[in-house]
């Protein structure tokens, strides 16, 4: 890439009159200029163009359908708007308004399963506020490898006690209610018991579906990560509990009424149904699946994420990484910075003013873009019985996440630009700090070791403002930047993104303060 092609924008007579000038007048004269060349705004609005383009392209090429109409392709919802697993075999009756629900599990084991069970397999009891996929719960349960937990609404996870149940060491579960507040217990004698938390499930109706509940969701096989390959993943599962001591206390409760039924639909190839059976008040309840969040495959919108509407942004990055360098390259390159620091003694301040007016032009820009994406993204894919599985401030998150990404890269682009003076090794110098490393994280190049601190030290940390979907600790999977994942939190990334931008700023102004323009 050479200067000519990067330092073309159309020339321009400075607003800026030859004198001291506040930062509010720096500001004006800024942006004077900004929307006086008609190559910047160009660019910003193909920038913006494309980030809209590609999007729709890439979620219509790959746009599936549903073989059931009548099923929803993204699975179930859960109160959030998140994607959720909710498959699991319940043993349950109704509990009209307050009242609780106690029992002792004695045993967790696979059923009929060669190994062990995966550490999140689970047996416990439930209050679930109907029989709908995703609808609001609370449970308390004991685990296969992570001893007793609370959970509720699928993406809260609370941990109780260590270990593992078994006839010497059961474990003693409760679940009480008041109004909308849900407190689960355990207890290892049944006499002495011990909070493990307390829950607001908002609009629990009355009643709700009370009693016991197996899970085991499949076990993930050791995933080894190579130089362009990925490894595989594991098996379905199926975990069998014991339960006896059981006693359901409130209004419209009564012992001969338990009733067995497979949540979350009917077997398909990769899980079987579950089972109960009942001996005097002992219960044995095998299951399958898991209560949960979904974190990836089909649950996922069939692979039709938020994220791929936002396709285009990277080559809109690259654009805005393009006017911004150039918006104080051609400056130097045409002598024109000698007016503008002339009138701006501190010469920090005029910088500042650049960063500020390019930063708001960007954000401007690519606001409405990625929220055009965006909504274009679901309108391709709803026809097919797809949604973005994703609840509303996620995809607020996103959306603005997306245009503050944007203005960010085209700040340093413009700080990295001061410092070289040259457009071509700024852009280069920039899309290769961004892009690249992204690159080499997502596309399986590197291992997973290396493509984490990539995305954790780079600024293409910022991409992770664009996740939809967090590491839940509840769930075991293959989180890596293969599988979309980010090692940093969506506004941690973004943060180290700014970091840099904060530190190319700082030298850019380091430097015209202290050399010729």
């Amino acid at each position: 890439m050479s200067d000519t092609t990067t330092d073309a924008p159309a020339s321009y007579r400075s607003a800026i009159q030859v004198g001291h000038a506040g930062f509010a007048q720096q500001l004006r004269a800024e942006w004077t200029k900004f929307r006086t060349v008609r190559g910047w705004v160009a660019g910003l609005a193909a920038a913006a163009l494309v980030t809209v383009l590609i999007g729709l392209v890439g979620a219509h090429t790959v746009r599936p359908t549903c073989e059931d109409p009548n099923q929803p392709c993204t699975g179930a919802r859960g109160p959030g708007g998140e994607a959720v697993t909710d498959r699991f075999y319940f043993v349950h009756q109704p509990l009209t308004g307050d009242g609780s629900i106690t029992a002792r599990v004695t045993s967790l084991v696979p059923d009929g399963a060669k190994g062990g069970l995966p550490p999140w397999a689970k047996a416990g009891i439930v209050l679930k506020a109907g029989g709908r996929a995703g609808s609001a719960y609370a449970a308390v349960m004991a685990t296969a490898g992570h001893g007793v937990r609370m959970q509720h609404n699928y993406t809260h996870d609370a941990a109780g006690s260590p270990g593992t149940v078994s006839d010497a060491s059961p474990q003693w579960l409760r679940l009480t209610r008041s109004g909308d507040t849900v407190t689960g217990y355990r207890s290892s004698d049944g006499a002495r018991w011990t909070a493990v938390g307390a829950v607001r499930l908002s609009g629990l109706p009355s009643p709700v579906q009370a009693g016991l509940f197996a899970a085991s969701p499949p076990a993930t096989e050791s995933t080894s990560q190579k130089f362009g390959g990925l490894g595989n993943r594991g098996s379905p599962t199926r975990a069998t509990g014991v339960f006896d001591h059981v006693v359901l206390s409130g209004a419209g409760s009564g012992d001969a009424t338990w009733r067995g039924e497979q949540m979350g639909g009917p077997a398909d190839d990769f899980a079987s149904d579950g089972t109960f059976r009942r001996a005097g008040g002992t219960f044995t309840v095998t299951g399958s699946g898991d209560i949960a969040p979904a974190v990836g495959g089909p649950m996922t919108a069939g692979g039709q994420t938020i994220e791929r509407s936002l396709a285009g942004t990277f080559v809109g990055l690259i654009l805005v990484i393009v006017v911004g360098a150039t918006f104080i390259t051609a400056e130097y390159r045409r002598g024109l910075i000698r007016t503008t620091l002339m009138a701006s003694p501190r010469r920090g301040g005029a910088l500042m003013a650049k960063a500020v007016v390019l930063g708001a032009v960007t954000f401007a820009a690519g606001l409405p873009a990625a929220a055009a994406a965006v909504l274009a993204g679901q309108w391709l894919v709803r026809p097919g019985g797809f949604e973005f599985p994703v609840g509303t401030l996620t995809e607020l998150r996103v959306v603005a996440g997306t245009a503050a990404l944007l203005a960010v890269a085209a700040v340093l682009a413009m700080a990295v630009g001061t410092v070289l003076r040259r457009s071509a090794g700024a852009v280069t110098l920039v899309f290769a700090a961004i892009v690249l490393p992204y690159i080499l994280a997502t596309a399986s190049i590197l291992p997973a070791g290396p493509s984490q601190w990539l995305l954790r030290l780079t600024p293409a940390a910022g991409f992770a403002v664009q996740q939809n979907m967090p590491q839940y600790a509840q769930v075991d999977s293959d989180y890596t930047p293969a599988f979309g994942y980010f090692p940093l939190p969506p506004w941690g990334g973004f943060a180290v993104l700014c970091g840099w931008t904060a530190v190319a700023l700082g030298a850019a102004v380091f430097m015209i303060r202290w050399r010729d323009a």
